[in-house]
């Protein structure tokens, strides 16, 4: 078998269940959500709509995305992205922006969702390590999050970004657990892919060769990681200002502005909508607001919006959430994947919690880093893993956490379709 076959047949095997067991994960995912898109899909306008370019729930921006990608100053490269998922689209409802063209938008999703839970799950057994039934339990929290529950059926940036940092956060432990250097080719990929959909976030694409073997101790090893770090910096400038028709004096006056538009919204308390947004609103469904909108065209709409935490269990749910992510990243602080998790995450509340961009709809952001949660918590478990009575205790909190996160996620859906009912 030749190199390229066999390295072309291995990251098949990374990106696509290669097992049984992910297989069943993976199917399983894709009908459940499936049958939750496919509905809403059929029997609903919300997922897409002509008339409506934005915010018709949670701040998602449904139609403009499918149709342009999103703002080049903050997804620069997903234009090019959206333009094949809309043709696609179109080709299985024959040209018409219907149920049909909604089924394959939601379907679309669906399947990038359900794929980036399997990589969740294959980190938490081939990285981590740790036992089938505890895996299993972490997905399943995971998958009841309300990003991933929202992502599943929402044609987003977020819902690829979500599949593109699950994978390389996977990948990237892989050969740094094996000792060996991220490829330029894949980090240019990935680069490019990451940065693309969400331009912030390719920062993250260079936390792990910050961490490969002796790379501060060998200068040979530094220079080659320079290399690549400057390769996928040239290439992903190169392609962004070709977006643009290289005029990069719009990317300034652009970022100002939407920095602006979105940084600036005092009419909620910083430390509540930290957690009630940024925190919480990611995992756990908070109260909904339903407000009035319209298309600066002349057409008004009902929009959907998430309200702070008005009782105080979801606030310490929250609370026992961080509380625990912060538990394992003390305890694995020497480890270097924890680390580069960790690293991730902190990027993230720098954007939106120190400099405030999008904190007040920061619950649209979970892709980002909401499958943080579960792999630090794999971290957490393993440290514990020869310690029965913590691993016990551990094990009871997650149950809890988990029951609570059900239902509460259960009825706000409950309350979403009564709201699709009313206007969609």
């Amino acid at each position: 078998m030749s190199t390229f076959k066999k390295k072309f047949i291995d990251l098949l095997k990374i990106i696509f269940p290669s097992t049984g067991i992910e297989l069943i994960i993976f199917l399983f995912f894709l009908v459940v959500y499936g049958y939750l898109g496919s509905y809403i899909a059929i029997h609903y306008k919300i997922i897409f709509d002509s008339r409506i370019p934005w915010d018709a729930y949670f701040s998602f921006d449904n139609k403009s995305i499918v149709m342009t990608g999103g703002s080049f100053e903050r997804h620069p490269l997903s234009y090019y992205f959206f333009k094949y998922v809309r043709k696609l689209a179109l080709l299985f409802s024959d040209g018409k922006m219907d149920g049909n063209f909604r089924f394959a938008l939601a379907w679309f999703s669906n399947i990038a969702v359900s794929l980036s839970i399997v990589q969740v799950f294959k980190y938490l057994k081939n990285i981590i390590q740790l036992p089938l039934f505890i895996c299993i339990f972490l997905i399943l929290f995971l998958g009841s999050f309300s990003t991933t529950i929202l992502l599943s059926f929402t044609p987003e940036n977020f819902t690829y970004t979500l599949l593109l940092l699950t994978l390389f956060n996977y990948y990237s432990a892989l050969k740094l657990r094996n000792e060996e250097k991220i490829p330029a080719l894949a980090l240019v990929v990935y680069g490019i892919g990451i940065g693309g959909f969400t331009i912030t976030n390719i920062v993250k694409v260079f936390i792990p060769v910050a961490f490969e073997k002796n790379i501060f101790k060998n200068w040979k090893k530094f220079g080659n990681a320079a290399f690549r770090i400057i390769l996928t910096c040239i290439c992903f400038i190169l392609l962004y200002l070709n977006r643009i028709d290289f005029k990069y004096e719009n990317i300034f006056s652009k970022t100002n502005e939407q920095y602006e538009k979105f940084s600036n919204v005092n009419s909620i308390p910083l430390w509540d909508m930290i957690l009630s947004y940024f925190f919480g609103g990611n995992v756990l469904f908070s109260n909904f607001i339903i407000t009035d909108r319209n298309n600066m065209q002349g057409y008004e709409y009902k929009g959907l919006l998430m309200d702070v935490y008005l009782s105080w269990v979801p606030y310490l749910f929250i609370a026992v959430l961080l509380a625990l992510v912060l538990w394992s990243y003390f305890k694995n602080f020497r480890n270097k994947l924890a680390q580069i998790l960790m690293i991730s995450f902190i990027i993230d509340i720098v954007i939106h919690c120190i400099m405030r961009f999008g904190l007040h709809t920061s619950f649209i952001y979970g892709g980002h880093f909401v499958f943080i949660y579960p792999l630090m918590f794999g971290w957490l478990i393993n440290s514990y893993k020869n310690s029965p009575k913590t691993l016990s205790f551990l094990m009871a909190v997650f149950c809890i956490m988990f029951a609570y996160l059900l239902t509460n996620n259960y009825l706000r859906m409950s309350e979403f379709f009564s709201f699709l009912n009313r206007y969609y």
